[in-house]
């Protein structure tokens, strides 16, 4: 039972991950078509966001795991 608790707990962790990077890639691109001479500092700004999602996905993920252990 605690295997599926932390597939579930994992499940969720990416389906955020997965929400939030969506959502920050269509509000970079919004962005970009409203302001094309700032894509440079749009896209540094998406990136370092989308990278700090994942790593508190990972994060989830592992807690996620490791807790129903």
């Amino acid at each position: 039972m605690t295997g599926s608790i932390a597939a579930i707990g994992a499940g969720l962790a990416v389906l955020g991950v997965g929400l939030g990077i969506g959502k920050i890639g269509g509000s970079a691109m919004d962005g970009i078509a409203r302001q094309p001479e700032q894509s440079g500092k749009i896209q540094t700004a998406m990136i370092i966001a989308a990278a700090l999602i994942e790593g508190a996905g990972l994060f989830g993920i592992v807690v996620a795991l490791l807790g129903n252990g």
